[in-house]
């Protein structure tokens, strides 16, 4: 990986033992005639993959008697940074020298081979690749020139603030031909989050197989310690089949190759891997959770069992508190002086406590009643109250496109959710807490609420605070610095809980007594009753298991 920049700093690369694993996957072995093939390594950085790709090729050309000289177009390597493409080819002209090829023609294979130019820009048009490997660079769209961001956002998958890896993974795989394939060690968030959606829906629904998806969070990929969860994709331009799930576990860097290699294409588990094959795989844009193996199996049993959080038949909504858009001047902690009916008790994530809101006297500066948008003639305190910050409200941009409305807040309030029972969770949390308010606080924008008809909050809240309910948001969820979790929308509306009517009154009783106590361990005890279930994972952290 790479950084689209011309210093060394900030630059991370694979370790041989994952990059021997990479193209092991990937089918790039010497009993292949690999001369005969086109490899291509979209960012070749200092040539951690090009000197293991270089020594296969070799040990293949001397196996089926193809000509090295031969090989001119067998490699295709792309790298922006001159510096680093001097040091990949010095690296592949002495690797070539070292297995006794003269100077002349491994400085001309070397230089062949290695193209200073940047893979994104450089696609013939054309799928021609048998394979495309390596570690696509990691880097955000707004830290590029905008020109240069603008063509790569061109690619059909580079959706929202998507890093540019995704635009790496989308022109890798237009490049393949016919069963060809595109293996990448990379950041796994994409095939959680929002921003990777593209990018998956590209891949299930335009004629690639997901071979093979290898989790691996706690081993040492990279020759320095990085804070990105790395997984590897082996995905084949070829009809969907089944996949093979695996997680790396520490001592795999050590591990014998075939034996390792044999594990993994046969789904078998041994004492540095667990894997499995899963017969179907997940459709369009939805998110790819494979944590490990067992977590996707048992995901996918709870999918199957039991209904959305979100459901309309028990009238449970998920929605998220109001945004302002300056909060400075609609959230205040004394009382404004202004009309009482325009000012709301507003809860805030730091409110949130021991599964109760301990409101901090916050308010909310309401500009809304039932109808719409207030006006401010039927207001005069509110309207001196906001006077003096009308240039501040006019130019955001919620508020350009219609200036008369320059009092509105970027959310409407509903004013009867104020009044609803609900539980609340905080958007960031290193566990899953929800906290109950009873009808007395409006949520601020950092926090997620949810109502139902049906559920009796406490029992709800309890399956929720179980470490089945945070095993879901395990699963989907994007995991920040720190071990931090997002609690969003799209992630709480993934978790499953079963029907409200299946569970007993003393089960029901059990699981609103966990809450009120806000005993974890009680909860988790319950709700694995309530699902059916023995067990969850012991890959999950801050997770207790089996009730215990």
């Amino acid at each position: 990986m790479h950084l689209l920049t011309t210093s060394k700093a900030g630059v991370v690369y694979t370790k041989p033992w994952m990059v021997a694993l990479i193209l092991d996957l990937a089918g790039y072995t010497p009993d292949r005639d690999l001369g005969r093939m086109i490899a291509v390594e979209p960012s070749a950085g200092d040539g951690a993959f090009l000197e293991e790709m270089v020594r296969r090729l070799v040990a293949s050309c001397r196996l089926h008697g193809t000509p090295l000289d031969e090989t001119t177009e067998a490699i295709r390597a792309y790298e922006i940074s001159s510096e680093a493409v001097h040091r990949s080819t010095e690296l592949v002209t002495n690797t070539l020298i070292e297995l006794h090829f003269s100077d002349a023609l491994a400085s001309r294979l070397a230089q062949s081979w290695i193209k200073e130019a940047d893979f994104l820009e450089s696609s013939p048009g054309f799928p021609f690749a048998d394979l495309v490997v390596g570690n696509p660079p990691y880097i955000r769209l707004e830290a590029i020139p905008s020109a240069k961001a603008a063509f790569y956002r061109s690619f059909s998958a580079m959706r929202g603030r998507a890093d540019i890896y995704i635009a790496f993974y989308q022109a890798a795989m237009l490049q393949l031909k016919s069963g060809g394939v595109c293996a990448f060690i990379c950041a796994d968030r994409w095939m959680l989050n929002d921003y990777g959606s593209g990018l998956r829906e590209f891949i299930t629904t335009q004629g690639y197989n997901v071979r093979y998806v290898i989790e691996a969070h706690d081993v040492a990929a990279f020759e320095r310690e990085v804070s990105a969860y790395p997984a590897v994709t082996v995905i084949a331009r070829e009809q969907q089949g089944p996949v093979i799930v695996a997680k790396a576990l520490p001592g795999i860097e050590t591990a014998d190759r075939a034996d390792l290699r044999n594990l993994i294409t046969s789904a078998r588990s041994g004492p540095t891997l667990r894997a499995a094959r899963f017969a179907d795989w997940f459709q369009a844009g939805e998110p790819w959770p494979c944590s490990s193996p067992e977590s996707l199996q048992l995901l996918k049993y709870l999918e199957a069992t039991c209904h959305p959080l979100e459901d309309r038949n028990t009238g449970t909504k998920i929605g998220i508190g109001v945004a302002t858009g300056a909060d400075r001047v609609f959230i205040k902690a004394q009382k404004p002086d202004i009309e009482p009916d325009r000012l709301l008790p507003i809860a805030l994530a730091s409110d949130l406590a021991g599964g109760r809101v301990h409101w901090s006297g916050h308010y909310l500066v309401n500009p809304w009643n039932e109808q719409g948008l207030v006006n401010l003639t039927d207001y005069p305190r509110l309207a001196a109250y906001l006077e003096p910050h009308r240039v501040q409200l006019r130019d955001r941009h919620t508020a350009k496109d219609c200036p008369h409305h320059w009092h509105k807040t970027i959310d409407r309030v509903t004013l009867s959710r104020a009044a609803q029972e609900k539980l609340y969770i905080a958007d960031i949390k290193d566990r899953l807490l929800p906290a109950l308010d009873t009808g007395k606080t409006y949520p601020q924008h950092n926090l997620y609420w949810i109502t139902s008809e049906a559920w009796d909050l406490r029992v709800l809240g309890a399956l929720l605070m179980s470490a089945v309910g945070e095993f879901f948001i395990h699963c989907y969820g994007v995991r920040m610095r720190g071990g931090f979790l997002r609690f969003q929308a799209q992630y709480l509306r993934r978790i499953r809980v079963p029907d409200p009517a299946s569970l007993s009154t003393d089960l029901k009783q059990q699981l609103s007594d966990a809450f009120d106590r806000q005993d974890t361990t009680a909860a988790t005890r319950a709700a694995l009753k309530a699902y059916g279930i023995t067990s969850i994972p012991r890959d999950l952290p801050h997770t207790p298991q089996n009730g215990s």
